[in-house]
C-alpha cells in the first residue's frame, strides 16, 4: 500500500496547483482549501479534472443547493465516506439544513439500503408498471 500522502499548502504549490486552488477559493467565496483538494494536488490533472466536475455537478442547475448537498451526504453515508459525510454536511448546514432535516436523510438512507439488500438477495422482479 502506497504512504499516505501529505496535503500540500498554498505556500507549497506549483503554479497549476495553485490556479486551481486560487478558482476553488474564488468559487466558495472562501480564503481556505480542505485536506481533500490538498492531497488531489500531488496530481495536478486529477485535481483540475475533479475540481471542474464537482464545479459543474454541484453547480446551479434545476435542483437547489440544498438538495443537493443531502443527495452528497446520503450518498457519502451509504459509501461510509467520514470526510464526505463531513464535509458535505457541514455545506447543507451552510445552506440550511436542520438537525431534524439531517436525522431525516440518515433513516432513509439506512431504511434504502435494507430494503435494497433485501431485493437484491430476494430476486424481486420489477414490477410491470414500473417500467
Amino acid at each position: 500500500m502506497p504512504a499516505k500522502r501529505q496535503p500540500i499548502e498554498y505556500a507549497d504549490a506549483s503554479p497549476d496547483v495553485r490556479a486551481v486552488y486560487d478558482d476553488i477559493m474564488a468559487t466558495r467565496q472562501t480564503d481556505w482549501i480542505n485536506n481533500f483538494w490538498k492531497v488531489l494536488a500531488h496530481d495536478p490533472p486529477t485535481l483540475r479534472r475533479i475540481w471542474a466536475n464537482i464545479k459543474d455537478v454541484m453547480g446551479p442547475g434545476s435542483l437547489d443547493p440544498l438538495t443537493k448537498e443531502l443527495l452528497y451526504v446520503a450518498v457519502s453515508a451509504s459509501n461510509g465516506c467520514r470526510y464526505c459525510i463531513a464535509s458535505h454536511g457541514a455545506a447543507a448546514r451552510k445552506k440550511g439544513m436542520t438537525e431534524q432535516q439531517y436525522s431525516e436523510l440518515l433513516a432513509i438512507v439506512g431504511l434504502a439500503n435494507e430494503t435494497n439488500r433485501m431485493v437484491t438477495a430476494l430476486d424481486v422482479d420489477v414490477d410491470a408498471r414500473f417500467l
